[in-house]
């Protein structure tokens, strides 16, 4: 059987082999889809298939005698891990994602000389429909600049990625309004109302949680994450979804004939683009931070179009790009603005903020439930390992009513693992739980009405002083965040530092973001707010949700992260706010150093746990749950 080295190796062989003939000295693989995914449908982890890293986050890169993978801090120790022995050197980004500037200049260092030979430029591939038209607009720049050529119509799985799975084909299902709160008529009034503000009167919605959003229909086409793949164009009295008509019951057709949506399939949307007389004249918001670079393209392209009748059908079958033609000049039809729906959804109304209370009790009772199996389970005997602990936290939020699905995979990582900042455990790195240490545990479910974000770390036994001081740093930042009231509008890294305050005192920090908004039954990651370190302007509003998540990690050591997730609402006096817990779930105490703790901290977990206890004990059926909860919220008297 072929190893994973030999597979990753041969596919490496391949590509550069499919470079040479094509003429390219780098090709580019990003870990997005056509829809700018965070998690993407197996059809397009190009990135994974071609460097074997699978995490949500990085940039693969092979030229003819080189492989680098870029990622960030959250998976640095996982991308080195799963990729050891490969062809691939993993670069540690310091940001989300490499720059093109970082990108191209490794690709120039690392290019053969006969790459370089002649007076040809150096040419590099990617491709246009799964790079956003931002991201190749940088590319294009940097590769002016250095004069490289970047060949954006040009991709090799088609030839090479021969068990190339399919296109999601799962059936789209009905959001009910008691969930959405909001008819599907009237987000797409409000959409049309925000485009027009911004100059123009026509858009197509290309993130699949922005589809399923405005439209209220849910989907499986996505591991963890309730949509389906899409495009939705609005135009100024109609909309189309393209979408496979596989994936559409008579039920789903009759809802989307009642709210004058059409269909076409999803393959149609470049014929459409490029030969509709229709949409002549129609000005198009287009968001260049989601819209991939041939949707893009395709719209500027509209008038120019319709302008040449003669233009053969089969331009465009392998050729993307206006400038690769020699056209008339018009005005692009295009309006370039951020897509209105990604701020709408974050703001909750009264149904959805119900929903994720909801999801929270019952998400709760599992974790509860957990907790306590935890503790009477027979740690040391190997019969516990951090795949059990998934197995058996995924079985009981199952058994809550109106369970769908996990909402991200379970992160459950125990002493050095949990340094890994987005560990999974597989069967080949699975170990049993030991009697000390730390085992952190960060997991989430998606139910019928509300999606949950939750980490705890779990002391096992006895701990060193580190752990337990690291633990009590991590826990005070969360606090800190936690009581924070601000003005409406201030922006999550105003706010960041509140969470690193204590350890930063301590030298410590940690790469990741401190917090992300959480979708209503959609995606676990939802913006654009956020609470990070480095600049992200995105105003805070009463209605969010907010994750508060900061962490300390030591590699070869072990790791800490608490985490809940907030709702941001009103506190009193008009133009304040604050943040409520929506998370319900005891913070485990014995890890905790007391004197380290400052008396409003205290407080404010003794007022946090006497809510969970007041939510969670009604939904209890086993007595011995109820005494466990109790215990683990009775009143904290430190001295």
């Amino acid at each position: 059987m072929e190893t994973h080295l030999e597979t990753i190796s041969a596919r490496v062989n391949a590509l550069r082999e499919w470079m040479q003939r094509n003429g390219l000295a780098a090709y580019i693989f990003p870990s997005t889809d056509p829809h700018a995914s965070e998690y993407v449908p197996d059809y397009w982890k190009v990135r994974e298939w071609i460097s074997g890293f699978n995490g949500s986050a990085g940039t693969a890169v092979v030229t003819l005698d080189a492989a680098g993978l870029w990622t960030d801090s959250r998976y640095w120790l996982a991308a080195e891990e799963q990729t050891a022995g490969t062809p691939f050197e993993v670069i540690r980004c310091k940001r989300n994602v490499a720059t093109a500037e970082e990108l191209l200049a490794w690709i120039e260092e690392h290019s053969t000389d006969d790459s370089k030979a002649g007076d040809s430029p150096l040419t590099i591939g990617l491709d246009a429909w799964t790079n956003t038209a931002e991201a190749v607009d940088g590319f294009e720049t940097v590769a002016a600049a250095r004069g490289f050529a970047l060949k954006t119509d040009i991709e090799p799985t088609a030839e090479l990625w021969t068990a190339r799975p399919s296109l999601p084909d799962s059936p789209i299902e009905i959001q009910p309004i008691e969930f959405a709160g909001e008819t599907a008529q009237s987000k797409m009034q409000r959409v049309r109302e925000a485009i027009r503000a911004q100059g123009a009167n026509a858009t197509i919605i290309t993130q699949l949680d922005d589809i399923a959003w405005t439209l209220n229909l849910r989907g499986t086409d996505v591991h963890c994450t309730p949509v389906f793949v899409a495009y939705l164009m609005l135009l100024p009295d109609e909309a189309t979804l393209f979408v496979n008509p596989a994936k559409i019951s008579a039920e789903v057709k009759r809802y989307l004939n009642e709210i004058n949506v059409c269909t076409a399939p999803y393959e149609a949307i470049s014929d459409v683009l490029k030969r509709s007389r229709d949409l002549r004249g129609l000005r198009f918001l287009v968001d260049t931070a989601t819209t991939n670079r041939a949707i893009y393209d395709l719209v500027s392209m509209i008038e120019t179009l319709e302008n040449r009748p003669n233009f053969p059908d089969d331009f465009y079958a392998n050729t993307i790009g206006i400038a690769r033609f020699n056209a008339e000049p018009v005005a692009a039809p295009i309006v370039e603005a951020e897509c209105p729906v990604a701020r709408m959804k974050t703001l909750k109304n009264e149904a959805e903020i119900r929903g994720m209370h909801n999801a929270m009790r019952k998400d709760g009772v599992a974790m509860v439930k957990f907790l306590r199996w935890l503790e009477e389970a027979e740690i040391g005997s190997g019969a516990v390992t951090e795949i059990t602990v998934d197995r058996v936290l995924t079985a009981l939020r199952a058994e809550q009513d109106g369970f769908r699905d996990i909402s991200f995979d379970t992160i459950a990582g125990y002493g050095a693992h949990a340094a890994i900042v987005h560990y999974e455990a597989t069967p080949e790195t699975d170990i049993a739980l030991e009697p000390h240490g730390l085992l952190l545990l960060d997991s989430g479910a998606q139910y019928e009405n509300g999606t949950t974000d939750i980490t705890r770390t779990i002391p096992l036994g006895p701990l060193t002083d580190d752990e337990r001081r690291d633990y009590t740093l991590v826990l005070k930042g969360h606090l800190r965040l936690a009581m924070a009231v601000f003005p409406d509008g201030a922006s999550g890294t105003q706010l960041d530092v509140l969470a690193r305050y204590a350890m930063w005192h301590d030298h410590k920090n940690y790469g990741h973001g401190t917090g992300h908004g959480v979708g209503s039954y959609l995606s676990v990651h939802e913006g654009p707010h956020q609470f990070r370190m480095n600049w992200m302007p995105a105003p805070l509003h009463a209605g969010m949700t907010i994750t508060i998540e900061p962490g300390i990690y030591i590699a070869g050591s072990h790791g800490c992260r608490t985490e809940n997730t907030m709702l941001i609402a009103e506190d009193g006096e008009q133009g304040w706010l604050r943040m409520e817990p929506l998370t319900l779930c005891p913070i485990d105490l014995r890890p905790v150093v007391p004197e380290m703790m400052a008396a409003d901290e205290i407080e404010y977990l003794n007022s946090y746990h006497a809510h969970v206890r007041e939510a969670l004990l009604p939904l209890l059926t086993d007595e011995a749950d109820r005494k466990w909860l109790i215990e683990k919220t009775q009143e904290i008297i430190w001295q």
